[in-house]
């Protein structure tokens, strides 16, 4: 029930001994953590031969999370939900192994009940799977929203930092819960130290109660996100 890992399956020099020593790198990542982030995906579209392939080099139980082109998200703001018929069948060349979609939203969009209305719709025809939705607007973090969200069977993302003062916990559908750990007090760069991971983990737990749960370290500038993982993979097996 628990996915931890990192955005993206680089493998610092300085931490390379916690991984096996052959293989690519997304290979010898597949062998120590359970899930993945895909945000390459966010700048460019991926060939489906390229996602098959990343299927097939993984084990079993992998999963993948792919985060949704910004061509949807921030160029046309969701107002063009038909551009996900250049980006799903893409993706879904992953097919079992893709656990989740991930989207981002740009911080400036704020809860529109009418576009999201549209946009989930449009989504939901083409892909019955799990979704994360990640708004950065305190907007969305609202009863109406939540609704909504909740009627589409929508995740909303537990990020850190968040967007409101108490916007760490599950919002929308609560069948998924998705955190998203960005670094802080410095975004992408700061490490969480062992207290935070600690609490994490018990949060982790009590989420789980409800469905399958995500974590995955975005602090990945100066490294720190592996070793977040692996501690926090270590807490939760203990």
């Amino acid at each position: 029930m628990f996915y931890i890992g990192c955005a993206g399956w680089s493998i610092p020099r300085e931490h390379a001994h916690a991984f096996p020593t052959e293989g690519t790198h997304l290979e010898r990542y597949a062998q120590v953590f359970p899930a993945v982030e895909v945000n390459s995906s966010f700048y460019r579209h991926h060939l489906p031969k390229t996602y098959a392939r990343w299927a097939a080099s993984t084990p079993e139980h992998f999963r993948f999370a792919v985060k949704v082109h910004r061509s949807i998200t921030h160029h046309k703001r969701l107002r063009q939900p038909e551009l996900l018929d250049a980006f799903l069948p893409n993706v879904l060349a992953l097919g079992e192994k893709l656990g989740v979609l991930l989207v981002q939203l740009p911080p400036s969009l704020t809860f529109d009940a009418a576009l999201a209305t549209a946009f989930f719709t449009a989504l939901r025809k083409r892909y019955q799977g799990h979704v994360a939705w990640e708004p950065r607007h305190a907007s969305w973090y609202t009863g109406d929203a939540d609704a909504l969200l909740r009627e589409f069977r929508v995740a909303r993302v537990v990020a850190d930092p968040a967007p409101v003062s108490d916007g760490f916990a599950p919002g929308g559908w609560l069948g998924l819960t998705y955190v998203r750990l960005h670094g802080s007090p410095i975004l992408y760069r700061s490490a969480y130290d062992q207290a935070f991971l600690e609490s994490l983990a018990g949060k982790l737990r009590t989420w789980a109660e409800d469905g399958p749960v995500w974590c995955i370290f975005n602090n990945t500038a100066e490294g720190a996100a592996i070793p977040n993982a692996l501690s926090l993979l270590d807490l939760l097996h203990s």
